[in-house]
């Protein structure tokens, strides 16, 4: 087949288009096509009373060379790649050991799931609960302020990805096309087939719930086993080789592939590893306070005219500005239509996030707001000492909130001026249990709030109406990313001192969202796998 890009069609156009678009682009007749299918649909906005899908289209036709002949000095035609997905390993019918895979994240999850498939029989330990359980426990935070440090929206099956928008896009270089087998998985466990196609797929919360059971299942039936509320309090290592795990119970489980799909939030984990000797050091993360507006008001300056088309569904943004002070402050997780959420999974710690469903039909839009911290810059000292700065943002959050969860909040127009909110004007915040009004001058470090009040009047300038008065900010956001890096190497994917170890995903600091750290999930299932049949 023939993979043909930037094919460009209006707004409205009909199904026909696209196959005279096809016949125009190559220069043939309607009998030398004989099909296309649509890998990729986008939206191009940026002329608002002008706004295209943009197609990349594989399509199969008779005497393909000739075509790729004529059309050579097309940039926009090619053989289309081989994007399934090949198992690079199976198990032999004897196994000495079994791996033990840490979390039921993404990574976790997908590193399970292509264990299983390749036969291995992986047992995963999830320190949380079930799906079904972990979405009580965290609506006993929202509606009630009532938090389970084991069973959050960090900590369960599914990891922190289930209570989000469901964003499955990445920007990270997949020339192997994995995250198609990561898409292709999640269609087959129940997501809308769009994902295979759409620029932006998405799920949302209610569909991912229901999708992680079928995933867990299919590792059941492949001879895979999943064990809740069990956490690994430590990890045995002997001569610079994992020996095994021990549990919260004292039970110990022998392995010598141990495969670490912790979150960002693990931090009892992360104290563990650090005095067990493994080697991590600290990495940049970015900090900073949620912003909600309209949905409508965002829809009508990105899509003008069109803004309300259901074929175009809610707006959504993307944001950079670089601050005088020399900080970059970026929209992170926007979610179109949707609700921020407390994130927490610390006693006496408030944290934000964004989530939407798939509708994304909530009255509001929402991003993060944050500023880039460095090591370096901002909290010199050893591999944990970004952990601590979180900690320390987080509980002047629960400070400022009241001391009940409710988080601390400001209209965009008092934080701009530098005064208290006191009412709420036109933008009712989403946030349950409830957000306190206040000053968030004081929420953040000086240097990450006068670059977020420099970059909101600068953000307006692409998005008319972003500084809007009764916006709301809500704070703080500090869980964009893991605050260290548990050091691999490149070639075996192996912990650089500890043998048998497998950092992976968000937690491990080589993942930033659903897609990359699934990605990375089947990445070092298969170093697992081929480690253990010794190649």
């Amino acid at each position: 087949m023939l993979r043909l890009t930037e094919v460009k069609l209006p707004l409205a156009h009909a199904e026909g288009e696209i196959k005279a678009a096809i016949l125009e682009r190559l220069g043939i007749a309607d009998d030398e096509l004989i099909s296309h299918v649509v890998f990729k649909r986008g939206v191009d906005a940026r002329k608002s009373h002008a706004i295209l899908f943009t197609y990349t289209l594989d399509v199969a036709v008779r005497d393909e060379a000739v075509i790729l002949a004529r059309c050579k000095n097309d940039p926009h035609l090619s053989i289309t790649p081989d994007t399934s997905y090949h198992f690079v390993a199976y198990a032999p019918d004897a196994l000495c050991s079994r791996p033990i895979i840490i979390g039921m994240g993404p990574a976790g999850l997908f590193a399970g799931l292509i264990l299983a498939q390749m036969g291995f029989r992986p047992l995963i330990l999830e320190r949380g609960k079930e799906v079904r359980e972990r979405t009580k426990d965290t609506f006993g935070l929202w509606r009630q302020g009532v938090l389970n440090p084991e069973s959050n929206v960090q900590f369960g099956e599914g990891g922190a990805g289930t209570f989000s928008d469901g964003k499955l896009y990445s920007q990270i270089k997949d020339p192997r096309y994995l995250s198609r087998k990561v898409l292709d998985e999640f269609v087959k466990a129940g997501a809308p087939e769009e994902i295979l196609y759409v620029s932006h797929p998405h799920i949302g919360t209610f569909r991912l719930v229901g999708m992680v059971e079928k995933m867990r299942e299919t590792i059941q039936s492949l001879g895979g086993e999943i064990r809740f509320k069990s956490r690994v309090d430590n990890i045995a290592i002997t001569d610079g080789k994992v020996t095994g795990v021990v549990l919260a119970s004292g039970e110990c489980i022998a392995t010598d592939h141990l495969v670490l799909a912790v979150g960002h939030s693990a931090r009892d984990t992360f104290e563990m590893i650090h005095k067990r000797g493994i080697y991590i050091e600290a990495k940049p993360f970015s900090i900073g306070l949620r912003i909600e507006h309209p949905q409508s008001l965002i829809d009508a300056a990105r899509y003008g005219k069109n803004a309300g088309n259901p074929l175009l569904g809610a707006a959504d943004y993307k944001l950079v500005h670089h601050a005088s002070n020399g900080r970059a402050v970026y929209s992170f997780c926007m979610c179109p239509g949707g609700t921020v959420v407390a994130a927490t999974s610390e006693p006496g710690r408030v944290v934000t996030n964004g989530m939407s469903q798939y509708s994304r039909n909530e009255r509001n839009a929402n991003s993060g707001l944050v500023v880039g911290i460095t090591p370096e810059q901002d909290y010199p000292g050893d591999a944990l000492a970004g952990m601590e700065f979180q900690r320390r943002w987080e509980s002047r959050a629960f400070e400022l909130g009241g001391g009940n969860y409710q988080a601390p909040g400001q209209l965009v127009g008092d934080f701009l001026a530098g005064k208290a909110s006191t009412e709420f004007g036109s933008v009712q915040p989403s946030y349950t249990p409830g957000v306190h009004l206040c000053d968030l001058s004081t929420a953040l470090p000086d240097y990450a709030i006068a670059a977020i009040r420099e970059a909101l009047p600068a953000f307006a300038k692409q998005i008319k109406g972003f500084d809007l008065a009764d916006a709301v900010l809500t704070g703080v956001e500090t869980r964009t990313s893991s605050p260290i890096r548990i050091k691999r190497n490149d070639d075996d994917l192996q912990s650089v001192n500890t043998r048998g170890l497998y950092p992976t995903g968000e937690g491990a600091g080589y993942a930033g969202g659903i897609l990359s750290a699934a990605v990375d999930g089947i990445k070092v299932a298969e170093a697992v796998a081929l480690s253990m049949i010794g190649r």
